[in-house]
């Protein structure tokens, strides 16, 4: 099998807030077209870990590598690099004064200065992909919280990012609206896009992951494909995790 190439590098990470570390020495190569997930328990460093990948947080030492560049120095011009490295968070963070549209368009038109007609075409093309376009026109409030995470989605999507990094970004969400965000991933999945993921929803983790990463006091305890990691895991500690939740076997 040939290895694709290497997007994203990072090498011993260090990260602490001054009361210990949150997370220890942690290397991870995440490749074209892969999907990554990170799990473990509540408190292990996950979404600390997605958030030093772009900026969000400040590491202490190690280095992060895009597309073979360092992106961890004082040179980094973190606006840039969010371009590429796309985000999408818990809490939705739409602007509640602006439509839906407006919404997806700020980024492309303001920070790309893309075409006004050219970038509208495509938000409503993405739109029409997550099942949303009648939706343009309304508000934020005017939506379930299911859909403000597929608008927030579309928002990432449209400045057409390297790598995707999603949040636990069902966790805000009742459970009937939890299935049509997972379906949207599920797709981008498909189409090839490369993803590192926090989830607590197992179930989807193992449909979803090309890499399971598993968590736990800010190291990388176990990672391994999906099948072998639930249903062969090498760890004492990723078994005792895995007896917390219950796996139903694949239909069909």
């Amino acid at each position: 099998m040939v290895q694709k190439e290497k997007l994203l590098e990072i090498h011993h990470l260090h990260k602490d807030y001054g009361n210990g570390p949150v997370l220890k020495d942690i290397s991870l190569d995440v490749h074209k077209g892969e999907v990554v997930v990170l799990i473990g328990p509540s408190g292990c460093g996950k979404s600390t870990f997605l958030r030093c990948m772009n900026g969000l947080e400040q590491i202490q030492s190690g280095e992060i590598l895009l597309d073979g560049n360092v992106i961890t120095d004082n040179k980094t011009k973190w606006s840039d690099v969010r371009q590429k490295i796309g985000m999408v968070f818990q809490s939705y963070e739409l602007f509640p004064h602006m439509t839906v549209i407006d919404n997806i368009l700020l980024g492309p038109l303001k920070v790309q200065k893309k075409d006004k007609k050219e970038a509208e075409k495509e938000a409503k093309e993405l739109l029409g992909r997550v099942g949303l376009l009648d939706k343009k026109d309304a508000f934020p409030r005017q939506l379930s919280g299911g859909q403000k995470q597929r608008v927030a989605i579309v928002r990432a999507l449209i400045m057409r990012p390297e790598i995707l990094l999603f949040d636990e970004v069902t966790a805000a969400l009742d459970p009937e609206m939890v299935r049509e965000v997972l379906d949207v991933m599920l797709e981008l999945a498909k189409a090839g896009s490369t993803m590192v993921i926090v989830t607590h929803e197992m179930q989807f983790a193992r449909a979803v992951a090309d890499r399971i990463v598993f968590l736990d006091g800010g190291e990388i305890v176990e990672m391994d494909a999906p099948e072998k990691f639930f249903t062969q895991p090498k760890t004492d500690r990723a078994r005792r995790f895995l007896n917390t939740f219950t796996f139903k076997k694949k239909e069909g």
